[in-house]
């Protein structure tokens, strides 16, 4: 890669992708102890209550596991459950300092111009993140929101579609090739998103998502655990 990049102590490489654990406060004991996961996600807009004042604290419980934790609170347009914008302001601000990055979407432009220098300031990874929740965007449309992302000081971007078919995955997989030099993180939903768990790794996607007990995308996600022998099977370091 042409630059270095990191998630806390987790080096960042095209070449080798680091497998992510996600989940909510539900999951938040199962994401402690998520065999085969090097980071960990916690999403905030998954818990039952929401809170600024509890947030620290889950972000601790997760931290004392050993793992770097990534907080994000997904707007409900691209995924997430519903909450309004202030609440979300309020919980990135009270989980930034708790956090070693923030995944905020490149859509949320007033909330990201806002959190990306705290997060500079803070040395937090910043992934700015677009998902399409319906179908596969083609490749310009995405290489434009990875220039859009870049410019709002994104260090990584991450581009999730949904793929009906083996043809939206090969201009998912085209967009990666492309980009794979930029900090990149691309998968999938949909009928074709357990294929991109493993295929879009492999060319050189930076990070893979598992769910640690519910999914937390609507389709194609994997078990941590499962996706984790898969790619260190198939994808050895």
């Amino acid at each position: 890669m042409a630059r270095r990049l990191a998630i806390g102590s987790v080096p960042l490489s095209d070449r080798a992708p680091r497998i992510v654990a996600a989940g909510g406060e539900a999951e938040l004991e199962a994401l402690v102890g998520a065999d085969g996961a090097d980071l960990v996600e916690l999403r905030a807009d998954l818990c039952d209550d929401p809170r600024p004042e509890t947030l620290p604290a889950l972000l601790g419980r997760l931290r004392a596991g050993g793992r770097p934790v990534i907080l994000t609170a997904r707007a409900a347009a691209e995924g997430g459950r519903p909450m309004d914008e202030a609440r979300r302001r309020a919980l990135y601000t009270a989980g930034l300092p708790h956090a070693d990055a923030i995944d905020v979407e490149v859509a949320s432009t007033a909330l990201a111009a806002e959190l990306v220098p705290r997060a500079r300031a803070a040395g937090r990874t910043v992934i700015l993140s677009a998902h399409a929740l319906h179908a596969t965007p083609p490749v310009a449309a995405l290489l434009q929101l990875l220039d859009r992302a870049e410019a709002l000081g994104a260090d990584l971007t991450k581009l999730v579609a949904h793929a009906a078919d083996l043809g939206d995955l090969r201009v998912l997989l085209q967009v990666t090739l492309a980009a794979r030099t930029r900090g990149i993180v691309t998968l999938a939903t949909g009928p074709a998103g357990p294929l991109s768990r493993v295929v879009l790794p492999a060319a050189g996607s930076l990070l893979a998502y598992g769910h640690a007990g519910r999914p937390t995308a609507p389709s194609g996600q994997l078990p941590v655990a499962e996706l984790a022998a898969l790619l260190r099977r198939l994808l050895p370091s």
